[in-house]
């Protein structure tokens, strides 16, 4: 009888463990990292897999990461984001900033997101999205996915130093990256399969341009402390070397960055380490 009891018990827990067997509202999803001009590589990403028949239900992001999350989420191929990142150049959506908690802001965005955007909610999106950000007077990070989207966006994308903090009911919100730069987590137990589009690649690297080099790279190390246990939570992980090329301020790059995302994802997909028969349709 002890025996019986114990078997199905072992049955159970293997029930709980299998993937395979629990039921998910999402077949496949996609956390996008943050990474200022580096993210625009995700756009590339993003086209590699819907070529392949690969186009996720639902969609975390921070940073530069959240923006193209939120346009893809709102019903935008990825063709058409890439060509709203080109219109909606970096330049034009800053502006300076007075204040002395940053050099410059991002107000201006509001104007392009309504573009794009039907309403100023999350609720409105075709897709679900789940916002990552960094609250600095709780020393946390937060997600959201309801309520008011453009300014907790506009928040997530604000650098520190570089950028003023957003203030949202007396609390100050910054960059998503700073506490958590790929938000797995937040979209996990959400779908079968979880896609990491990381763009600030950590290996080894041998040499630097000055102050400014090491300055990035000593933040990009920093950042990635807090990705490694998101990576963790992903079945497969996109991450292209090549972004090491590039910096985080190399917003006129853009189709280039993009055409790494891509390039890299279409060798993923032809070396089978991205499933293509298993994640499409």
């Amino acid at each position: 009888m002890q025996l019986k009891r114990s078997k199905a018990i072992t049955l159970q827990n293997l029930r709980n463990i299998n993937p395979f067997r629990k039921k998910y509202p999402y077949q496949v999803g996609i956390t996008l990292s943050g990474g200022s001009a580096r993210g625009y590589a995700h756009v590339g990403v993003l086209q590699a897999l819907h070529e392949h028949g690969i186009q996720p239900g639902i969609i975390s992001g921070t940073s530069m990461g959240a923006i193209v999350g939120v346009l893809y989420a709102a019903g935008h191929s990825p063709e058409e984001i890439k060509g709203i990142l080109i219109e909606e150049t970096f330049s034009k959506m800053t502006g300076f900033s007075w204040r002395r908690t940053g050099l410059y802001k991002l107000e201006k965005m509001k104007i392009a997101l309504k573009k794009y955007i039907a309403e100023d909610d999350f609720s409105v999106l075709k897709k679900p999205f789940f916002l990552g950000l960094s609250n600095l007077n709780e020393a946390c990070g937060e997600v959201r996915s309801s309520g008011p989207l453009f300014d907790y966006l506009i928040a997530s994308c604000s650098v520190p130093g570089f950028f003023a903090p957003i203030v949202l009911d007396e609390v100050n919100f910054v960059d998503g990256g700073l506490m958590c730069n790929l938000p797995a987590s937040s979209i996990r137990e959400e779908c079968r399969f979880l896609i990491g589009s990381h763009v600030n690649f950590p290996g080894k690297k041998s040499k630097f341009t000055g102050p400014k080099g090491i300055m990035e790279r000593s933040v990009n190390l920093g950042i990635t402390q807090n990705v490694k246990p998101e990576m963790q939570r992903c079945d497969f992980f996109i991450d292209p070397p090549q972004m090491q090329n590039y910096s985080l301020f190399d917003f006129r790059k853009i189709e280039e960055i993009i055409e790494v995302g891509y390039d890299h994802t279409i060798e993923m997909i032809r070396a089978g380490k991205i499933p293509v028969r298993k994640l499409a349709g």
